[in-house]
């Protein structure tokens, strides 16, 4: 068997053994409707994740996750309630600022040499910092498109829904998987992940690729924040405290 399927086998068999104690409790547990309520109110928690596996396996942190995607929720609730901007511009805008502001933690990280943890809890309470300045309070989502997305479901055998959120959600757990495992990012990353000098000694640029972790992170995790205001149809500074550690 290949080692690197191990915690592959050993995460979905806990998942499995897990999943049946439940069932012995609560035998509907297996119903599709079951399954699709823990897809949708996962679907930002899990995009989030795909980021933060990404960086961990590079042997870094991001713990400015939480804050960006609460600083993501309050920048699209503010932009929709103080401009006349689509929510799709709204969105755009918004990964460009999390992509660079992972980018710019990436590149500190690279050029000053200092670690993960610093320059990441830095940036939590930069991001988190941010959203009280744009409101302190919760700022509700009202938009005919919003209501659409909210909307929009796959309805599964035995009448589960699918929501919009909760396939975009596996679609980011594919496409991770596939950068991670079929492209020569993926394989830097590893090499990254097994110490720095050995990255640099095998060829890898050591501080492109550092940067791109991080941005891709804050790509996820600014994702993540625009899933979580569909699910929660508002905006709120104080929201997602500690969802990093999660």
């Amino acid at each position: 068997m290949n080692a690197r399927l191990l915690p592959l086998l050993a995460t979905l068999g806990i998942f499995l053994l897990a999943y049946f104690v439940a069932w012995t409790q609560f035998p509907n547990i297996l119903s599709t409707r079951v399954v699709g309520n823990l897809l949708t109110d996962n679907a930002f928690l899990g995009i989030a994740a795909v980021g933060m596996t990404i960086v961990i396996l590079s042997g870094g942190i991001d713990l400015s996750i939480g804050s960006v995607i609460a600083f993501s929720g309050v920048f699209i609730a503010v932009m929709l309630r103080d401009t006349g901007l689509h929510p799709l511009v709204v969105f755009a805008m918004l990964l460009v600022l999390t992509t660079a502001f992972g980018a710019a933690m990436g590149g500190l990280i690279h050029v000053l040499e200092m670690p993960p943890f610093i320059v990441t809890l830095a940036g939590m309470f930069l991001a988190r910092g941010l959203a009280y300045v744009l409101s302190i309070d919760s700022v509700p989502i009202d938009h005919p498109f919003y209501a659409a997305m909210q909307k929009t479901y796959w309805l599964m055998p035995g009448k589960g829904r699918l929501t919009l959120i909760g396939g975009l959600m596996l679609l980011t757990f594919l496409a991770g998987t596939l950068l991670v495992h079929r492209t020569r990012f993926g394989a830097r990353v590893f090499a990254l992940g097994g110490g720095v000098h050995t990255a640099r000694l095998m060829g890898v640029p050591v501080g492109r690729t550092t940067i791109a972790i991080y941005a891709l992170s804050g790509l996820l995790a600014g994702l993540s924040g625009i899933v979580f205001s569909i699910y929660t149809s508002a905006g709120y500074s104080l929201a997602t405290v500690g969802v990093e550690l999660d």
